[in-house]
């Protein structure tokens, strides 16, 4: 049996509905900092491994956690999130001004829709998850995993059997992942592989409602938590 944990990063100035910045340099808000020194002693005290995606919130992360086990993070080119539009044409955009952005991308389901320059197709993205769900059964026992929300929305999503090539699957699949709690911090398990490709999922509630009940810092100024990037997780 192989266990894999699923860790979403803390909350991110995105996130709290901050000004718009690079995907990959979006820093974690004074809560996911302190979300992050939480979870470090809720996961698994003897990781195999520790896989983390290259952005700046996932990497600051895993930080207290690898400090905690003394073992250090493995950065792996898979794992970064899905960026569905373009940062140069979101500059000085707060959260809710993004939102009806993100929101007319999803509603157009066109998974080879590339919104500028920069950012990948929705399609692109799709073959990024499958390049790692070849890899996933290869990984030891007790990974983790340090990523992002939609990543694991469709990661979850493919080895459940589903497709998202087209528009079809890309709009059932925002269906699912926008449904699928995943918190900041969230922590879920894979067991498996089982009948040959086959993984359960099982969420770590316990973990997730520790973190859920965290606040603020005192001293720090909340920003609007209710607005997202509406780019990724």
């Amino acid at each position: 049996m192989t266990t894999v944990y699923c860790v979403r990063h803390g909350q991110s100035t995105a996130n709290a509905g901050g000004v718009t910045m690079e995907h990959a340099a979006i820093p974690l808000s004074r809560l996911g900092i302190a979300q992050a020194e939480a979870l470090a002693g809720l996961l698994d005290a003897e990781p195999s491994r520790i896989l983390v995606s290259n952005y700046v919130r996932a990497l600051a992360t895993a930080a207290p956690y690898c400090a905690r086990v003394g073992r250090q993070a493995e950065v792996h080119p898979l794992l970064h999130e899905f960026s569905a539009l373009d940062t140069d044409q979101l500059q000085g955009m707060m959260g809710v001004q993004r939102r009806p952005l993100a929101d007319a991308y999803w509603a157009a389901a066109d998974p080879r829709l590339r919104s500028g320059p920069k950012p990948e197709t929705f399609a692109e993205f799709s073959a990024r998850v499958d390049a790692f769900v070849l890899e996933l059964a290869a990984l030891p026992d007790r990974s983790v995993l340090v990523g992002h929300g939609i990543w694991f929305g469709l990661l979850f999503w493919k080895l459940m059997g589903f497709t998202a090539d087209e528009s079809a699957g890309m709009r059932a699949f925002r269906r699912f992942q926008t449904s699928l709690p995943m918190p900041n911090c969230a922590v879920y398990e894979l067991d498996g592989p089982h009948r040959g490709h086959r993984w359960n999922l099982r969420a770590d509630e316990a973990a997730m409602r520790a973190i859920a009940g965290m606040e603020v810092p005192a001293g720090s100024r909340p920003l609007d938590a209710s607005a997202s990037s509406g780019s990724g997780g």
